[in-house]
């Protein structure tokens, strides 16, 4: 019973603690982030120090059936914790741009559908598990 309760009561601390997660925004709502020309703001969230937070973005892309990759600058805006994605992609094929956080031993990851147009931060997808490339694959048909 007393085992129980201890790994009850541990399991509640977790689901209370919150988790890391990144928020997506629209960049023409900071100044900071519009004069980068970012294509997307990233506010790292959840229960940590977002000043920690260090985030990774990739544009990947299949152009003419070849798979091709673009890194993406992510700048530190002057809020702790918030990112501007800047970059750009070819307008050819279909784009996915893949976030990737880390805060300490916590991880997260986003993947969102990118065009012509900009991204469609709507239905992103997010995960605290590593996407793999199948699921990248799946966004680009």
């Amino acid at each position: 019973m007393r085992k129980t309760l201890v790994v009850f009561t541990a399991l509640a601390a977790q689901a209370f603690a919150g988790g890391f997660f990144l928020q997506l925004g629209n960049p023409e709502a900071s100044d900071e982030a519009r004069k980068l020309g970012a294509v997307v703001t990233v506010k790292a969230a959840g229960c940590h120090d977002p000043a920690k937070a260090r985030v990774t973005a990739t544009a990947i892309g299949v152009v003419n059936g070849e798979h091709r990759s673009v890194p993406l600058e992510v700048k530190n805006l002057s809020e702790p914790g918030m990112f501007a994605v800047i970059g750009k992609w070819p307008v050819e094929g279909k784009w996915v741009v893949r976030l990737e956080a880390r805060n300490d031993e916590q991880f997260t990851n986003t993947l969102i559908a990118a065009g012509a147009g900009g991204l469609d931060r709507l239905h992103a997808r997010a995960g605290m598990k590593q996407f793999h490339d199948a699921d990248v694959d799946a966004m680009l048909k």
